[in-house]
């Protein structure tokens, strides 16, 4: 799989790179528009300054099957997020960015070569929307010590569409994942009401970018968009709204992964609603839905296997 980016000269990447970095002394690059001085050291929502922050790099085998092949997908955790999801399953690393390892452009480099000696199939850019200029900086170090793996951005969606500007032609993989179509819950549980909106315009950009997603011979993903969507509690994503969505507005042949995955975490302990569990069926329902739609490229879900699992949990 050759990635979009060797498409790409070294200095408009480098350009690219350079005004991404500029951006960040009255920081703009999320709907969140904090206009803090991340050079100078400033901190706005994400609690990120001027290095990115790792929390894990690794092999995962638990992503949807086109992510991972049979080598694994090349995962980075990044510390910090610019939505804050008050029941994120991964509370301790998306509200700490301090849990994570500060890292030069050099550095998170060589991580994602580390990865790619590893087997990687691709780099798989986890919670990414802060730091998109800490990445596109790394990648050049990365591209000219012989990095040629697609790049996947696995972002929450709330991204801003100047910053998805400065990925097209980098980023070969876009996976949002759609969280809440209302305001009213994105407002009461991150403090987006912004969120439906914003992830929406995120969405279709990233669709025309790099269109509906495309498969090798051997089922793995080259290029397109992968859209994951969490059900949760009370309809509190409102699931067929997203559908309907994603059917009439992006593309009938969106792949999309509906998962049933949710658990209260972090600080869901505090909002009664978000400590339900999911109906039985829910999945089954959502999907019947989705194809009454005319959605059909369904995703099965994640293949957890123990001892991916068991070693994020370490990490």
């Amino acid at each position: 799989m050759t990635p979009a980016y060797e498409n790409l000269g070294l200095s408009q990447m480098q350009s690219t790179a350079d005004q991404a970095v500029r951006s960040l002394a009255e920081c703009c690059l999320c709907p969140r528009q904090c206009r803090v001085n991340r050079l100078q050291g400033e901190l706005g929502f994400c609690r990120t300054g001027r290095l990115a922050q790792v929390a894990s790099a690794h092999l995962h085998f638990g992503e949807e099957a086109p992510l991972v092949g049979r080598q694994g997908s090349g995962t980075i955790f990044f510390a910090g997020c610019n939505l804050g999801c008050v029941f994120c399953q991964n509370f301790d690393i998306s509200h700490d960015p301090g849990s994570g390892l500060e890292v030069k452009p050099e550095q998170l480099a060589g991580i994602m070569l580390d990865l790619q000696a590893q087997g990687a199939i691709n780099i798989n850019l986890v919670t990414p929307s802060h730091v998109v200029p800490h990445f596109l900086e790394a990648l050049v170090c990365a591209r000219q010590q012989g990095l040629n793996l697609p790049i996947v951005y696995n972002s929450s969606a709330y991204d801003r569409l100047e910053t998805l500007y400065l990925l097209e032609g980098i980023v070969d993989i876009y996976m949002p994942d759609t969280k809440f179509f209302h305001s009213g819950p994105a407002g009461r549980y991150c403090r987006a009401e912004d969120y439906p909106e914003r992830a929406r315009e995120a969405v279709l950009e990233m669709h025309r970018q790099v269109g509906d997603l495309l498969l090798d011979q051997e089922g793995k993903a080259v290029r397109g968009l992968l859209v994951r969507h969490l059900l949760m509690p009370g309809d509190l994503a409102g699931t067929a709204s997203w559908l309907s969505f994603l059917a009439r507005e992006v593309s009938p042949e969106t792949y999309i992964n509906i998962m049933d995955q949710y658990r209260p975490c972090g600080q869901a302990s505090s909002y009664p609603e978000l400590c339900a569990s999911l109906p039985g069926g829910a999945r089954d329902a959502a999907i019947a839905k989705a194809r009454s739609l005319g959605l059909i490229r369904l995703d099965s879900g994640p293949r957890i296997r123990l001892k991916d699992l068991f070693q994020f949990m370490d990490k």
